[in-house]
């Protein structure tokens, strides 16, 4: 084997063949050093002298499917300049590790595209190995991430695990990546953030979140120059979830058997995009007879088609208008939901026409957070939180493709 070989495919600088041994599907070449190349791991000098080697075994980059090891001798080297007697310093792996730099970078690859468990069993290593690998990576290029030059932010929780913990997401909606990642839901997840975003001397100039009160204060508190941007989807959720509680009460509230079987299946229809509905399936048919026999309920859903629009116009000013309608009829409707709903929009009115000077949202959000659970999904779950953040700060290199 030439040292050509050695240094391009394996990355062995320094190092010459020596034999190779077969054995249960293991191929072991043995290599030796050019002592010429020997120095002091201190001061680099030459002066040295040797005081025996030590045998390790180093994993490197498979052939086909034979697992090929390096056996190599470790010299233990004294220095006569700086008088240091150490082993050398070895250029093809980390210290204490078992395995080379062109290895782990395989690893790595192949982590890109399938699970810690497959790539474990193809390579012949343990789990936690593969994910001592990929953890080391994620913590040295994504455990801080960058900061400065943040301009547009997002912020939402998302649900982990059934039991129903929460992370509070912070994502740069400028560059796509998330930035910061909070234990819990609500003000307090958010503390350790703002000291690391002002030392950073980013300057925000708005924040898309929901319309919670915890983070309305926690936002202006810590950002008071920033324009806080109620996010759309957010809003028409809100509706949707009011929605959803008056069409119910009025189930129970009807006395007629045959009303009564017409609202039961009309919940998902009511919540849906008009032009999401299946025609095949006779939804649209459904959802029209639901709202002929109940007139506060079909008041109710054509309010949120109406409520809809208030983000699909050409200006400001006509949002403006738009809005301000929207809740004088939502107050002369006699209905207490909607009359409830209208005080919570007009509260919120600035948040709401801000998306007309910074139309940003939280949808880029929604999609990493969907990234989040099918990673989650994938992993079956995380034992070590650390590893979880970390894999989440670096989720926007990760691309999920259907198989089939």
């Amino acid at each position: 084997m030439s040292t050509s070989l050695l240094y391009h495919g394996f990355g062995l600088i320094g190092y010459s063949y020596q034999s190779a041994k077969y054995v249960k599907g293991k191929v072991t070449f043995t290599l030796s050093k050019d002592l010429s190349k020997l120095e002091c791991p201190e001061c680099r000098s030459k002066s040295l002298t040797r005081r025996g080697t030590v045998d390790r075994l180093f994993k490197t980059l498979p052939i086909g499917k034979k697992q090929i090891l390096l056996h190599v001798p470790i010299h233990r080297i004294e220095c006569n300049q700086c008088g240091c007697l150490k082993q050398e310093k070895i250029n093809f792996a980390d210290p204490k590790k078992t395995y080379t730099h062109s290895f782990k970078r395989y690893v790595l690859e192949l982590s890109k595209l399938t699970t810690i468990k497959h790539v474990a069993q193809h390579l012949g290593l343990s789990w936690d190995t593969v994910k001592e690998i990929q953890k080391e990576y994620l913590h040295r290029h994504f455990r801080k991430p960058r900061l400065k030059g943040l301009r547009f932010l997002a912020i939402d929780e998302i649900s982990i695990g059934k039991t129903h913990k929460y992370l509070t997401i912070v994502y740069d909606l400028l560059v796509g990546v998330v930035v910061f990642i909070g234990d819990g839901k609500g003000a307090d997840a958010l503390d350790p953030f703002w000291p690391s975003l002002k030392k950073s001397g980013a300057c925000i100039e708005a924040v898309s979140i929901d319309m919670s009160p915890a983070y309305i204060e926690a936002v202006r508190c810590n950002l008071p120059t920033a324009t806080v941007v109620f996010d759309h989807f957010h809003v028409i959720k809100y509706f949707n979830d009011r929605l959803s509680e008056f069409r119910r009460q009025l189930y129970h509230e009807t006395k007629d058997a045959q009303e009564k079987q017409i609202l039961k299946g009309t919940r998902w229809l009511l919540l849906k995009n008009p032009d999401n509905l299946i025609e095949k399936n006779r939804e649209r048919e459904h959802l029209e007879e639901a709202l002929r026999i109940n007139k506060p309920l079909a008041t109710a859903y054509y309010m949120k088609e109406e409520l809809r629009q208030i983000w699909n116009q050409s200006s400001k000013s006509e949002a403006k208008k738009l809005l301000s309608h929207w809740v004088a009829k939502a107050r002369k409707s006699d209905i207490r939901m909607l009359a409830k709903f209208s005080n919570t929009i007009s509260a919120h009115r600035t948040g709401i026409l801000a998306y007309y000077d910074y139309r940003i949202s939280t949808g880029p959000l929604e999609g990493t957070n969907n990234k989040i659970k099918t990673l989650q999904r994938q992993s079956y779950g995380f034992r070590d939180k650390e590893f979880f953040k970390l894999k989440i700060l670096a989720i926007h290199q990760s691309e999920y493709a259907l198989i089939g």
